[in-house]
């Protein structure tokens, strides 16, 4: 199983996250959000199935507010790129299957 928590150090929500594998020693990679933004690839490789761009868009966190997003028409996914804090967080991908802000009891981890 390969399972990548995407998110900020400051996010309570995804310290949570990593707290939840962490105590249940499941190994996960970290991407630090902080640090390196998604590339177009990875935004590409979380909108697949059921999750779209707009399901990633965090639209009542600060930096929607602070660029006037619930003003403005705008695209999803090129939003997320040019306002990295727009992104919804965490976003957990469990193999092929994408999860944003879960309830991390009714993740599908298996045993």
């Amino acid at each position: 199983m390969n399972i990548i928590i995407f998110g900020t150090e400051k996010c309570p929500e995804t310290r949570k996250a990593r707290r939840f594998f962490q105590e249940r020693r499941i190994p996960v990679q970290f991407r630090n959000l902080g640090d390196k933004p998604l590339t177009e690839g990875e935004l590409k490789n979380l909108c697949t199935g059921a999750i779209k761009a707009q399901d990633l868009v965090d639209d009542g966190g600060k930096t929607w507010v602070e660029q006037g997003f619930q003003w403005k028409e705008y695209d999803a996914a090129e939003a997320i790129l040019d306002h990295p804090g727009l992104l919804k967080t965490p976003v957990i991908r469990i193999d092929r299957m994408v999860f944003v802000c879960p309830d991390l009891a009714k993740l599908p981890l298996g045993g």
